[in-house]
């Protein structure tokens, strides 16, 4: 497996900061994102939330918020509860006139045991396609 990360970009028509609380707000965040008992975007925050896999199998995410400059940058830790690997993933905002270029990059996939498919690049690749191209501007563009 090669070790780059993956990286998506888009063009959502809502102003940076608009995007940036949907990346922080937990009430937010839970309507397009994951439902999270509690989220600070500070350095050294952790949190976790529950996630399934492909075949139904549920997978206990755990995070720990790396870097924050706010309405730019958000990077946290990205592991799992009992598996090895760790990874990083950072969101970061453009703003472009009215709009804002959403830039997220998830690095440190190739650590994540390879004989399980939920790990696989092709599902990182699923799920922060739809995040990223669909879920979160279809509402941040309410």
């Amino acid at each position: 497996m090669k070790n780059e990360p993956f990286v998506i970009e888009r063009i959502v028509n809502a102003p940076a900061q608009k995007v940036w609380e949907a990346i922080t707000d937990k009430q937010k965040m839970k309507q397009w994102y994951f439902d999270l008992s509690d989220f600070r975007p500070e350095v050294g925050f952790e949190f976790s939330f529950p996630g399934k896999g492909n075949e139904g199998c549920e997978y206990m995410h755990l995070c720990k918020i790396t870097k924050v400059e706010p309405g730019k940058l958000l990077q946290y830790s990205w592991r799992y509860k009992d598996y090895p690997g760790n990874s990083f993933v950072t969101f970061e905002l453009f703003p472009e006139g009215g709009a804002t270029r959403l830039k997220l990059t998830h690095e440190g996939l190739e650590t994540f045991p390879q004989d399980n498919k939920d790990f696989a690049r092709e599902s990182f690749v699923g799920g922060w396609t739809y995040l990223i191209g669909t879920s979160i501007r279809e509402f941040v563009e309410k």
